[in-house]
């Protein structure tokens, strides 16, 4: 039965939960979109709609603008509007007038691409209109090429364009004083009006762009965190069923292999043997439930705390021992309470387990095995060693066994240096062993 506190639910399956709800609101079109006012949302929507035909057919739009400006400066010439800004001694002729209409509204056109073109095509169109007095209100046009430089180019540019607008309106003014009051300072005024508004939409964008960029980055740096994430856990996992499996099988065959050669003179020997594999494989399918259980997170039941440690020595050893290689636990000073976390006992349970499962595997000859632990007030030093001979296990790598051999030897390494500790595996000085040493240091250690 499971120990999970009724009437509450896991933070994991409550998490899960939202999820799920966020993704079914998201497919059925709800979310955020929902708490928007529909006005806003309805503008928003024609303002992208807008935007992406723009981006499309980005000479259509360019086309509408143009137009639109050429038919109100036209109209302002056949209408005899421009009569009411130009001064009195206007000298010039309508024709002049109207070609001076069509010169501030056409080059539009260009306003995107070309913009300080369009600025410098203008610039002696509008000398022309201050001088000659008329002073047709298109000129004012000179403005939106000038908003479209300061969207896009640098401040020099910008300062260049305005430089360009600026010169004709002075001119104007010295030749005709009389205006300094009204179109002059106007002019300028609308000039930093367009200017402070093109800064405050060139900054909006560029920091909803980088907004948008950093979006993409995070998305990218969680993709890669998640296949990173992804990869360290199927690296755990495969060590753990590495040591698992390897071990018990290991045990299991030296269990076989005693319990034959005892079935033709020993019968109660063999049984003892079988019950011990029995024994051998409940465990063994018991640590792979537990380690799949995990994996399992649509299991509300799933145990969370399968990992062995340190009070599950003993047995180890005593395993070891039935398939027929004699061991011996040696334990020096004692463990201060909370010195060592269950991680750390798990990588000292495992490296000792993979050391004596190696030993099972391939050392020859008559072989006992000692594992000796010393406890220090920063340290734990295990220290392996067997009397054994042969290959395999990193001693030689001659036989097919040896990666895989080779691949426990750098599993125990992984293990070490999760928390920081070393592990060294060779021959005994005087080549009749092997040895495997680990020094993890312990929790109090650090501060």
């Amino acid at each position: 039965m499971s120990n999970r506190p009724r009437g509450r639910i896991p933070d994991r399956e409550r998490n899960r939960n939202r999820g799920r709800d966020r993704d079914r609101d998201r497919e059925q079109g709800r979310g955020t979109e929902d708490t928007v006012p529909p006005l806003t949302r309805i503008i928003r929507e024609a303002l992208d709609r807008l935007r992406a035909f723009d981006r499309r057919r980005p000479r259509v739009w360019d086309a509408a603008v143009t137009g639109f400006w050429t038919v109100a400066a036209v109209l302002d010439y056949t209408s005899g509007g421009w009569r009411n800004t130009a001064h009195d001694n206007v000298t010039a002729p309508e024709f002049l007038v109207l070609l001076m209409s069509l010169g501030f509204s056409l080059p539009l056109l260009w306003r995107r691409t070309h913009p300080l073109a369009v600025v410098l095509l203008m610039t002696p169109i509008s000398l022309v209109n201050v001088w000659t007095g008329a002073v047709v209100q298109a000129s004012l046009f000179q403005l939106i090429p000038v908003f479209q430089i300061v969207l896009r180019s640098s401040f020099r540019t910008v300062g260049a364009a305005a430089l360009l607008f600026v010169v004709p309106v002075l001119s104007g003014g010295v030749r005709i004083p009389s205006t300094w009051g009204q179109e002059v300072v106007s002019y300028v005024w609308g000039l930093v009006f367009v200017v402070l508004l093109g800064i405050a939409v060139r900054t909006r964008r560029e920091y909803t762009e980088a907004l948008v960029e950093r979006a993409h980055r995070l998305e990218r740096e969680r993709d890669q965190q998640a296949r990173l994430a992804a990869s360290a856990e199927r690296t755990r996992i495969a060590r753990e069923m590495h040591d698992i499996i390897g071990h018990n099988l290991s045990v299991i065959t030296g269990l076989a292999d005693g319990g034959a050669y005892a079935a033709r003179k020993n019968p109660e020997r063999a049984g003892q043997a079988l019950e011990a594999i029995g024994t051998t494989s409940r465990q063994a399918l018991s640590e792979l439930r537990r380690l799949l259980g995990v994996l399992r997170d649509d299991h509300p039941d799933a145990e969370r705390t399968p990992q062995p440690t340190l009070d599950e020595l003993a047995p180890l050893i005593e395993r070891v021992r039935r398939a027929g290689l004699p061991v011996h636990l040696e334990l020096t000073g004692e463990p201060t309470p909370r010195s060592l976390t269950p991680g750390r006992q798990l990588t000292v349970y495992r490296v000792i387990q993979e050391a004596l499962t190696n030993t099972l595997k391939h050392a020859t000859g008559p072989t006992s095995a000692t594992v000796a632990l010393t406890y220090s007030h920063t340290h734990l030093d295990a220290r392996i060693t067997d009397t054994g001979t042969g290959t395999g296990a990193g001693r030689t790598a001659d036989t097919e066994e040896a990666p895989l051999a080779a691949q426990g030897i750098m599993g125990m390494r992984e293990r070490a240096a999760l928390y920081d500790g070393s592990l060294e595996a060779g021959p005994l000085p005087d080549e009749k062993g092997w040895q495997v040493q680990l020094r993890l240091p312990l929790e109090e250690s650090h501060p």
